[in-house]
């Protein structure tokens, strides 16, 4: 579960949507989020949304530290949308 009221709320008041998560893009939890919030702030949105996840392939536990999104990852992500 996930409080939707609170996260449109958001993506309304700042027109900007990044969503994050370990799993990967394919078939992730973000696409449903970044789909419901598409489906009821499409016009409120000034950026695309932007999904910050694992990548659509296998990783061996050793490089977790590159397939898991970090910091870095996540400060690209919200640059690319402040600045669209």
């Amino acid at each position: 579960p996930w409080d939707t009221e609170t996260v449109m709320a958001s993506a309304m008041k700042t027109g900007r949507v990044i969503v994050s998560h370990e799993a990967p893009v394919t078939g992730g939890f973000a696409g449903e989020i970044a789909t419901s919030i598409q489906e009821s702030c499409f016009l409120s949105l000034e950026a695309p949304i932007r999904r910050v996840c694992g990548y659509d392939t296998p990783f061996p536990l050793v490089f977790e530290k590159y397939y898991v999104p970090d910091h870095l990852k996540i400060l690209e992500a919200i640059k690319e949308t402040v600045n669209y």
